[in-house]
């Protein structure tokens, strides 16, 4: 018996690991030769039991088993042991509050048992306060279950950023519950109260059962947690329903606190240090939310953790101050919060074939409207073919005046101010001719102080090379759009196919490592569990499959759909256009705006992979990987301003290569300013002093038609007998032999001081000026306010410039006498109002990844439309449809032009 004594103090000291040294004094020598005497040699891998009886009065029966690696416990009454140590055992009642002093000398033991049954899951929780202060060494709790362990010491050192501590003297944890396969079952379990202090430690202990321990569906249910306090919870998924969402909500948003869904498994990971070592994770301020899918758990059934952190620094909070000395204990003052639960069930399959089917729905109705827009405008066509044909055939019989092509959108002959009262309808003009309005230079009067007609050989000495007049028609003071397309349509064709070609060249290399690098997102995410990597909407991320948030990606198919749409009407119509081009007529070959699709073509593609890339952004959105989202749209608005300038300037626009060599370093600007524009004033000073100046000096190029330079080159002269040139104009073709300040210096004293003339190209003045205005006042914000949200910033900035050159060339549109045909005003007009709408939902902003994952997750909302997607989802099919029509209005907005003569259509 002495030596199953000797045995019993060594197994129960074991448990105590900071009481190794003393456990160590003990011979296991000792109980090797005594046993090899007694037994022979022992065997280690057999189990020994022993047993004592005792009598009814309070007796119990005493098991112990020992091995040499497995925990062996020890349950005694009351026990002297060897060095004078006492193990104390008390059978412990739930719901009563222990007072007691423990030492180095004794060791307390309390037993609890309780039933578990197979159907019902009863949560115990242990509770624990230390009462006595300053003391010398830690008390250790370890929580002996059937087939779980759970140990702790009071005070609790919690650590936090650069390793700062923070004691908790109050601790409160829930015991994990196994299940049994038993109907019924009655388990022990035990609270081992040890330290290595020689003085005295006053505790109290209480362990409790929790009513609520397993959540109901749809039922909200509240509770408090402290870093030393955490609560998990059970659910069980009920028969039918196979995706639920987890909602915590709290009224505060600080303490920071984390949410988790677990496995049902021992031991259950409830503290801030380890909360993150297993299951699905985010942190939260006043809202988190998580869908969990019966497929992920095969027990059906999960722990809702829910731990609050011992900083707010992961929730955008404030940090505090570093400790003096490094093993300086900080007061972590009261970080208790009140938080409700609820579990409801998810979406079914119904509604995810719901919103595929409404997604699809929507975008193919627009194919099937454009087929019947194309059916009615081609029998209408037809007719008025035919109409013109029979006039052509007996014009006496129709007894319709002739009406003169150039009375179309005339200029005053004030020249500089523009008149729209001797304008007439183009279809009235062209009803008595059909085909290209004849071109008539004696009805044109000689009396007007500014030509607008094309550049006659008897106005200027006819030269052989077309680049060594260019001079001299592009820096007219009234410009056609005859004057600006006098290259060989084959060749301007090609160089502006290769916009096309370069941005399918472009779309395959970005996109390729884009899908790689979200995928590697996305499985990161599942398989660490941690969801502050992704800045989803939680409360409406629908998962399929191994997606996160299907309906965002699904979203996305309208910009795909309808930039396919518009490849195929542009198609179509360079069709028509190359068989018209045949069959030699008059109208494709002389009249109309130049048809050249290559931009077009463009754009449909950039459109694609706008909604390619978007997809794949919303795969995992995040801060790094939002130029995807942003890269095409840049593109998108460059394409479409060039595609503006091209439509009068098709001779001059710029080339594909440059054109894509500034949208490079716009994209790469974007990267910059994401990775290094938040809060860095030198950032933002080099980038105002290059927007600025890349404004003044695309002004320039556009003011002067390319037609300047700054190096220095040959004195040209030229002679033209209607052409005056100001000292602005001269100075920016004839470039002499001076240095560059002094041609400024001289052009500023001539025409502002000398002459005080005023500006040649009033209208191209104008329009410079108020961008020059917009993007200084951009460039202004952006240095005094310097948004977190960069890559926005610049779209705005592209988006403004865009608007500004769509408005000035609408307004100087209708100055210029042309008209707005009824197609595409209604194209017009239908964009305008979708633009609205989709920039309001744009504006709700679900989620921002400028904020911690935990401050972005209190913008997140219910959804909004069938239960399946919400207000980005919206703004996804709004935007998508109005670039859409955006494109149409570009497309459709000189067609009122197609049978004027191109020497009668002016440049603006």
């Amino acid at each position: 018996m002495c030596l199953r004594v000797h045995m019993t103090c060594h197994m129960t000291r074991s448990v105590n690991t900071a009481a190794r040294e003393r456990a160590d004094r003990i011979s296991v020598k000792h109980h090797h030769h005594e046993l090899t005497a007694r037994h022979g040699e022992p065997d280690i891998t057999p189990t020994h039991r022993l047993s004592l009886s005792q009598a009814d009065d309070g007796s119990r029966m005493l098991g112990f088993c020992c091995g040499p690696v497995r925990f062996c416990p020890v349950l005694v009454l009351m026990l002297a042991v060897c060095g004078g140590n006492v193990v104390i055992q008390r059978d412990a009642q739930f719901d009563m509050t222990y007072y007691d002093t423990v030492t180095s000398d004794n060791q307390t033991i309390y037993s609890y048992n309780h039933t578990v049954s197979r159907n019902k899951t009863e949560g115990v929780r242990v509770s624990v306060e230390l009462l006595s202060e300053s003391a010398q060494s830690p008390v250790l709790f370890v929580v002996r279950q059937k087939q779980a362990v759970l140990s702790f010491q009071v005070p609790l050192i919690l650590r936090g950023l650069y390793q700062r501590k923070y004691p908790y003297t109050q601790v409160g944890r829930t015991l994990c519950q196994p299940p049994t396969k038993a109907l019924a079952e009655t388990q022990f379990f035990f609270v081992d109260v040890s330290t290595l202090s020689s003085a005295g430690i006053h505790y109290q202990l209480r362990v409790s059962r929790v009513d609520s321990f397993t959540l109901q569906t749809d039922k909200k249910f509240s509770f408090n947690a402290t870093p030393s306090q955490p609560q998990f919870f059970k659910y069980v998924f009920p028969d039918g329903v196979d995706t639920v969402i987890v909602k915590v909500n709290s009224q505060k948003n600080f303490p920071c606190s984390v949410m988790s869904i677990q496995d049902i498994q021992c031991p259950v990971y409830d503290l801030d240090n380890n909360v993150a070592f297993i299951g699905m994770y985010q942190t939260m301020t006043t809202t988190a939310a998580i869908t969990v899918q019966r497929k992920d758990f095969p027990s059906n059934s999960f722990y809702v953790v829910v731990v609050v952190k011992t900083e707010d620094e992961a929730c955008g909070g404030p940090l505090r101050f570093y400790p003096l000395l490094p093993d300086e204990l900080l007061d972590a003052g009261n970080r208790s919060k009140t938080l409700d639960v609820i579990v409801s069930p998810a979406i079914n399959s119904e509604v995810y074939v719901m919103g595929m089917l409404f997604c699809l729905g929507i975008f193919l109705s627009f194919y099937l409207l454009t087929f019947l827009v194309a059916c009615v405008e081609s029998k209408r066509m037809n007719r008025k073919r035919e109409g013109f044909l029979n006039a052509d055939a007996s014009p006496a019989e129709t007894g319709k005046a002739s009406v003169s092509p150039y009375e179309y959108g005339s200029f005053a002959d004030n020249g500089s101010t523009l008149s729209s009262e001797a304008v007439t309808d183009s279809l009235a003009s062209t009803d008595g001719n059909y085909g290209c309005m004849d071109r008539s230079l004696e009805s044109v009067a000689r009396s007007r102080q500014e030509s607008l007609s094309s550049v006659e050989e008897d106005d200027y000495d006819t030269l052989v090379d077309i680049d060594s007049d260019k001079n001299i028609v592009r820096t007219k003071k009234f410009l056609c759009v005859s004057d600006l397309s006098r290259k060989d349509k084959r060749i301007l064709s090609k160089k502006y196919q290769i916009y096309f070609w370069n941005i399918v060249t472009i779309a395959v290399f970005y996109a390729l490592p884009v899908i790689q690098l979200v995928i590697t997102y996305q499985t990161v995410v599942n398989v660490t569990g941690n969801q502050d990597i992704c800045y989803y909407n939680f409360l409406c991320a629908h998962p399929l499959g191994a997606l996160s948030s299907f309906n965002n990606i699904l979203s996305n198919l309208g910009y795909v759909l309808l930039g396919l749409l518009f490849l195929l009407i542009i198609l179509q119509r360079d069709i028509l256009h190359k068989r018209a081009l045949e069959r030699n007529d008059s109208t494709a070959l002389e009249c109309g705006i130049p048809k050249h699709f290559g931009l077009y073509y463009a754009m449909g593609t950039a459109l694609m992979m706008e909604g390619l890339l978007s997809a794949c952004y919303h795969v995992c959105p995040n801060y790094t990987n939002f130029q995807f989202d942003t890269s095409f749209m840049y593109m998108i608005a460059g394409l479409c301003m060039l595609k503006l300038y091209q439509k009068r300037h098709p001779d001059i626009n710029a080339s594909a290569y440059s054109a894509y060599a500034c949208l490079a370093a716009v994209i790469f600007f974007s990267v910059l300013g994401v990775v290094f524009g938040k809060g860095n004033t030198v950032f933002w000073i080099v980038f105002s002093v290059i927007h600025i100046l890349a404004t003044m000096l695309l002004s320039t190029q556009l003011y002067y038609m390319g037609r300047w330079r700054l190096s220095e080159s040959h004195t040209h002269t030229h002679t033209h007998t209607h052409l005056t040139y100001s000292a602005v104009e001269a100075d920016a073709v004839c470039v002499s032999d001076s240095g560059i300040l002094r041609r400024m210096l001289y052009v500023i004293y001539t025409d502002c001081i000398q002459q005080c003339s005023g500006p040649m190209y009033i209208d191209r003045m104008v329009l410079l000026v108020m961008g020059n205005l917009v993007n200084w006042s951009l460039a202004a914000y952006g240095l005094i306010k310097r948004p977190n949200d960069f890559a926005s910033y610049l779209l705005a900035i592209a988006i403004c410039n865009l608007l500004l050159y769509f408005t000035f060339y609408i307004i100087m549109k209708l100055r210029s006498g042309e008209r707005i045909q009824c197609l595409a005003l209604v194209c017009v007009l239908f964009t305008a109002v979708v633009w609205g709408f989709a920039l309001f939902f744009f504006l709700q902003g679900l989620s921002t990844w400028q904020k911690t994952p935990a401050e972005s997750r209190e913008h997140n909302r219910e959804c909004i439309l069938l239960s399946f997607f919400d207000d980005h989802d919206i703004w996804h099919f709004l935007s998508s449809i109005a670039m859409f029509g955006s494109f149409l209005v570009l497309l459709t907005m000189d067609d009122d032009l197609d049978t004027v003569q191109r020497d009668k259509i002016y440049v603006f």
